[in-house]
């Protein structure tokens, strides 16, 4: 099994979202990750996907999602070439005397995060980077309770200007 991270170009549409889902779920495909926004110009939607699968099925799903009528453009984002970034919310419990250890977990340069909310009883830490970077986070909090945890999904960029593509 390897994994793949799509991008995708659309026409910002209502149900162009459900749209491309619907191919996965029909087929049977694994979506790891997916998120949407619009882009610089309001009439695209750039849609970041992982997946995963035998080289055969990742081949057939770029083929199928590059036929749907919304799908402008469609590119693999390949990790030497790209860069990708994931954001976490992550609420834990924490009694007064311990918040200065996950503090000190926080601010590490290895991990930059931002305690952005601290209540008597949890701290929510806010954490981006890549997937590894957000799961060797997480098992660092190990011994702690995590009450609640958010994660946005992949986001990622082709590096440099060469892989461009310019809609009209």
């Amino acid at each position: 099994m390897q994994r793949k991270v799509f991008q995708l170009l659309v026409d910002n549409t209502s149900g162009v979202l459900s749209r491309i889902s619907g191919l996965f779920s029909r087929r049977g495909y694994n979506i790891e990750s997916i998120t949407a926004g619009v882009t610089a110009d309001p009439k695209y939607t750039r849609i970041t996907i992982v997946t995963s699968g035998d080289d055969e099925i990742l081949d057939q799903i770029e083929k199928q999602v590059a036929k749907l009528v919304d799908v402008r453009d469609i590119k693999v984002l390949e990790p030497a070439n790209s860069v990708y970034r994931e954001l976490a919310l992550i609420k834990v419990r924490v009694s007064a005397d311990k918040r200065q250890e996950i503090i000190a977990i926080a601010e590490t340069d290895n991990f930059r995060a931002k305690i952005i909310d601290v209540c008597k009883e949890a701290m929510i830490v806010e954490l981006t980077g890549n997937q590894d970077k957000i799961d060797t986070f997480i098992s660092l909090l190990d011994g702690y309770e995590i009450l609640e945890l958010a994660r946005t999904g992949i986001a990622g960029l082709g590096r440099g200007i060469d892989n461009v593509t310019y809609l009209p």
